[in-house]
C-alpha cells in the first residue's frame, strides 16, 4: 500500500543575526507598503534544501552558544521548511496561511492566504511544503493542489497554477521555471514569471519528493518506486531506476551520485550517470521508512529514520560511521552547519550533535515535537512544531550592548 502520508482534510474526514558585530536594523517598509528585497546570499537559506542538489548544508555562520530569540505564534501546526532570506522569515502553516517575519524579532509583515472565503466552517487548504524565495517571489502548494506564486515584497498573489492532487513537494527553481511535485503523479515545469506550464512528465503514482536539480537533469524519487533523471529543458526522461521500493523522501545530489532514504529501511547511493547502486545501508531488520531527506559533505551522508534515530553514514563506503537514538522518530530533515548537525525529531526536542562523533551538545524542547526540518540562515536557526499554536522559533545570539 501507499506510504500514510496524509492531509489534514482526510485527518479531520477520519535575532538572530549571531556572530554579527553590530545591531541588526529592523527591516524598513517601502513606499507601498512592503518591503525591500534583496538576492538570495551565500548566507541565506532561501528553500527547503538550501540549493537545487538538495544537500541540506548551511554556508553561513551560527553562533556556536544558541539562545531562543523569539518565537511566533502561527495558530496551527507548522510541518513545512522556512526559508531565511536577508532580514526576513518565510514560513507556512496548516492554517493555509504563508507570512512573512521580521528576522529580528518576530514581527508579521504581511500574510497570504491559500484561499479567502466569508464561511468560517469552510476548509482552507493548508501548506505542508515549504516555501521557495527567489529575488522577487515566494512559491509554495497547497494541500488542495494549487500552486502559489506570491510577490515577495507585498504578499500579493502573481500567479496560480492547478494540480489534481495535493502538493506536499517543494519548489525546486531555476531563473526562468520552476519545478515541482503533485500528487497527481505529475512533476510539472512552469514558467517562473508567468505560471505558464512549459511541460508536465507523468509518473506511475504520486509524487512527494522535492525535485532535485543538477546542472541541465532533474530527479525524482517517487511511490511508483522508481528514481528518474528526466532533462529539464524538454521534459523527456533520461534514465529510469526501478528501487523496488516507495520513495517518500527528497533525493540530495553529489556529482555523479545520488542519495536518499527508502521506505524498505535502507539508504542508498546511486550512480546516476551509470543507473547502478554504488552501495546500500540498512539500518534496522524491521521496516522503518525514511521520510527524512540527506544531508550530505564530502565525508557523510546524515539521515533520520522512523527508527527514532539519526543516522550517520561513510558517503565513500556506506558504513556506519555514528547513530543517535531519540525517544521519538524523525521525520524532518538534519540540517549540517560546519561540523555540527541539527534535528528536530517528534520526543519534543531539537537536538544539536557533533557531526564528527554523534555526541549531543545541545537540545530544546518542545512538548508537541518537531516534524519540519530547520533552516539555518542570516546567522540564526528557525524551526516550526507540531504545537497546535503554531510555534516558530528562532535561534542565535542576542545583540548585547
Amino acid at each position: 500500500m501507499h506510504a500514510p502520508v496524509f492531509s489534514r482534510r482526510q485527518a479531520l474526514a477520519a535575532g538572530c543575526a549571531g556572530l554579527l558585530a553590530a545591531a541588526c536594523p529592523a527591516p524598513s517598509a517601502r513606499a507601498d507598503g512592503g518591503v525591500p528585497l534583496v538576492e538570495p546570499g551565500i548566507s541565506s537559506w532561501p528553500s527547503f534544501r538550501n540549493g537545487r542538489e538538495l544537500l541540506g548544508v548551511a554556508h553561513g555562520p551560527l553562533s556556536e552558544k544558541l539562545e531562543l530569540l523569539w518565537t511566533y505564534k502561527a495558530g496551527d501546526q507548522i510541518f513545512s521548511t522556512a526559508a531565511i532570506v536577508g532580514d526576513f522569515v518565510y514560513a507556512a502553516s496548516l492554517s493555509g496561511e504563508l507570512f512573512c517575519l521580521s528576522r529580528t524579532d518576530g514581527k508579521r509583515i504581511w500574510t497570504y492566504r491559500s484561499k479567502t472565503s466569508s464561511n468560517p466552517k469552510e476548509f482552507i487548504p493548508g501548506f505542508k511544503a515549504s516555501p521557495a524565495v527567489t529575488a522577487d517571489t515566494v512559491y509554495v502548494g497547497d494541500e488542495d493542489g494549487m500552486f502559489h506564486a506570491v510577490h515577495r515584497g507585498t504578499g500579493e498573489k502573481k500567479w496560480t497554477f492547478a494540480t489534481d492532487g495535493e502538493i506536499f513537494s517543494s519548489a525546486s527553481v531555476l531563473p526562468d521555471r520552476v519545478l515541482f511535485g503533485s500528487y497527481d503523479s505529475n512533476l510539472y515545469c512552469l514558467k517562473a514569471d508567468t505560471g505558464g506550464k512549459l511541460w508536465q512528465f507523468t509518473t506511475e503514482n504520486k509524487v512527494n519528493c522535492t525535485p532535485a536539480v543538477s546542472g541541465g537533469s532533474t530527479f525524482i524519487a517517487g511511490c511508483d518506486e522508481h528514481l528518474r533523471v528526466i532533462d529539464i529543458e524538454t521534459g523527456r526522461q533520461q534514465t529510469d531506476i526501478p528501487l523496488e521500493t516507495y520513495l517518500i523522501a527528497s533525493p540530495a545530489v553529489m556529482g555523479d551520485v545520488l542519495y536518499v532514504g527508502t521506505y524498505a529501511s535502507e539508504v542508498v547511493a546511486v550512480d546516476w550517470k551509470n543507473a547502478k547502486r554504488v552501495w546500500t545501508y540498512s539500518s534496522s531488520d524491521r521496516e522503518f521508512p525514511y521520510h527524512s531527506s540527506a544531508a550530505v559533505t564530502d565525508r557523510f551522508v546524515v539521515v533520520g529514520s522512523n527508527d527514532k534515530r539519526l543516522h550517520c553514514i561513510d558517503r565513500q563506503t556506506g558504513a556506519k560511521a555514528w547513530v543517535f537514538a531519540t525517544r521519538g522518530k524523525i521525520e524532518g530533515s538534519p540540517v549540517i552547519v560546519g561540523d555540527r548537525v541539527f534535528v528536530g525529531s517528534a520526543d519534543g526536542n531539537l537536538y544539536g550533535l557533533h557531526l564528527a562523533t554523534g555526541q549531543e551538545f545541545w537540545r530544546f524542547t518542545d512538548s508537541k515535537g518537531f516534524s519540519a526540518s530547520p533552516a539555518v540562515g542570516e546567522g540564526c536557526l528557525v524551526i516550526g512544531s507540531l504545537s497546535r499554536d503554531g510555534a516558530l522559533y528562532c535561534f542565535g545570539t542576542p545583540t548585547r550592548n
